[in-house]
C-alpha cells in the first residue's frame, strides 16, 4: 500500500452501524441495475461476487441478473443484515459470508462479474485487484460502482420539503468528535486512499468503461432517515461516541427537527457511475 496513506483497516470500522446503513444511505436506483445488466448483457445467468457488499444495497439489486450472488462483508453485523434484508424479499439466490477482502479467493470460485461498492477505497487495493483478476472468468467484469448516498446535491433550487442542513450536521459531529475524520480506531486527516485507476491498470485489467445513471430524482426523507445517515458513516458510526451517543442524538434531532417540514426533508440525489474493468 501507499507509504504515504497509514490508516490500518481495524473490525470496529462500521461497528454498529450495519442497522442504520440500510436505512440511512439512499438505495440505488432500478436504472443502475438495468445499465450494468445491459453494458454487460446479463441475463441470468453466471455468478456474482459482491465484495464489501455492507447490508447487500448492491447485491440485492443486481441478483436477478444471476444464477448465484455471494455477497462478502468483513463486518459480521452487515452480513446479518442483508441476509435478514434478502430472506424479506425471498431472494434466494443470494449466500453472505464474513471475509475480508483480503482474504480472497478463500475457496469461492469463479465469476462472470465481481462488483466493488462505495468499498475498494477501504482495501489494499493491489492485492485485493490481484487476486480477483484471477478469480474472474475469462469474459468476466469488475464493476466499481462510485457514489454518494447518504446526502444530496447542495443547491439553491426549491424542494418540496427543506435540505438536511448537512453544513451544521457536519459541523456537530465535529465538535463531539473532532475536526479531523475518525476512522476505527484511527484517523482520515487526507481522506480515504486515492488512485483506484492506476492500481487497476497496473494489475492488467482493461478499460474502463463508464456509466452513469441518475442526479435529478429528489428522495423525500424523514428525520429518523437522516439520523440514519449520520450514523451509517464510518466517520460517526455509534461507537466513536461512546457515553456521548445519548446527547448527540439528542442535538441532532432537534437540529433536524427545527430544519424540517413536520419532520420531512428533501434531498436531490447525486449520479451513481458504474465504473467497468475487463
Amino acid at each position: 500500500m501507499d507509504s504515504d496513506w497509514d490508516w490500518q483497516w481495524d473490525a470496529s470500522l462500521y461497528a454498529g452501524s450495519a442497522r442504520h446503513y440500510a436505512v440511512g444511505r439512499m438505495a440505488y436506483p432500478v436504472a443502475l441495475g438495468e445499465a450494468i445488466r445491459d453494458e454487460l448483457g446479463l441475463d441470468g445467468r453466471g455468478r456474482l461476487l459482491d465484495v464489501g457488499c455492507g447490508p447487500g444495497s448492491l447485491t440485492l439489486l443486481l441478483a436477478p441478473y444471476f444464477a448465484e450472488v455471494v455477497g462478502v462483508d468483513a463486518d459480521g453485523e452487515m452480513v446479518e443484515v442483508a441476509a435478514s434484508r434478502a430472506a424479506e424479499q425471498k431472494m434466494s439466490n443470494v449466500t453472505w459470508q464474513r471475509m475480508r477482502a483480503e482474504e480472497l479467493p478463500g475457496e469461492l470460485g469463479k465469476f462472470q462479474v465481481v462488483s466493488f461498492a462505495q468499498s475498494f477505497h477501504w482495501m489494499d487495493q493491489e492485492l485485493v485487484a490481484d487476486r480477483v483478476r484471477g478469480m474472474l472468468e475469462p469474459d468476466g467484469a469488475w464493476v466499481h460502482v462510485g457514489a454518494t448516498t447518504h446526502r444530496g446535491i447542495e443547491g439553491e433550487h426549491e424542494l418540496p420539503h427543506p435540505r438536511p442542513p448537512w453544513d451544521a450536521i457536519d459541523a456537530l459531529v465535529t465538535r463531539y468528535l473532532g475536526p479531523v475524520r475518525r476512522a476505527g480506531q484511527s484517523v482520515l486527516p487526507t481522506g480515504t486512499r486515492p488512485g483506484e485507476e492506476v492500481v487497476m491498470q497496473a494489475a492488467g485489467y482493461r478499460g474502463p468503461t463508464r456509466v452513469v445513471v441518475g442526479g435529478n430524482e429528489v428522495e423525500e426523507r424523514t428525520v429518523d432517515d437522516v439520523v440514519a445517515a449520520v450514523f451509517s458513516l464510518s466517520s460517526s458510526t455509534p461507537h466513536l461516541l461512546g457515553s456521548q451517543l445519548p446527547a448527540f442524538e439528542t442535538d441532532l434531532r432537534e437540529l433536524l427537527g427545527k430544519a424540517s417540514d413536520n419532520g420531512l426533508l428533501s434531498e436531490q440525489r447525486r449520479e451513481i457511475e458504474a465504473v467497468i474493468w475487463r
